[in-house]
């Protein structure tokens, strides 16, 4: 089991802001690939981000590449998303994630092993 908490939500402006965090436990964090997924309200779940294993490798969600930035810090267990030039159609609840098959499963597969309880944002124009 793998146990992801999210932190850094909350409201900014647009143009603004915001970098979340998220802390994971439980099983070697370093085996595992790492992403952001969101749910604005009353939409599916999308993918935003995801970085490997060894953080030498990002991918991003057309709609918030060059914006937004994902990162890891493996002696930390942390998995970050920096968020710049957001826009009001950025609120959502952002999900952290965890999968140890890759990045493949949250890019193509839109589908991760383990969740966080998720942190809202909410952009305002």
């Amino acid at each position: 089991q793998v146990q992801l908490v999210e932190s850094g939500g909350g409201l900014v402006q647009a143009g603004g802001s915001l970098r979340l965090s998220c802390t994971a436990s439980g099983r070697t964090f370093s085996n595992y690939a790492m992403g952001w997924f969101r749910q604005a309200p009353g939409k599916e779940r999308e993918f935003v981000a995801t970085v490997t294993a060894n953080g030498g490798r990002q991918y991003y969600a057309d709609s918030v590449k060059g914006r937004f930035t994902i990162s890891r810090d493996n002696a930390k267990n942390m998995n970050y998303l920096q968020m710049n030039s957001l826009k009001p159609e950025d609120t959502a609840v952002y999900y952290c994630a965890a999968d140890s098959r890759g990045t493949q499963a949250m890019r193509i597969q839109q589908d991760s092993a383990y969740w966080g309880q998720g942190t809202q944002v909410t952009v305002s124009s």
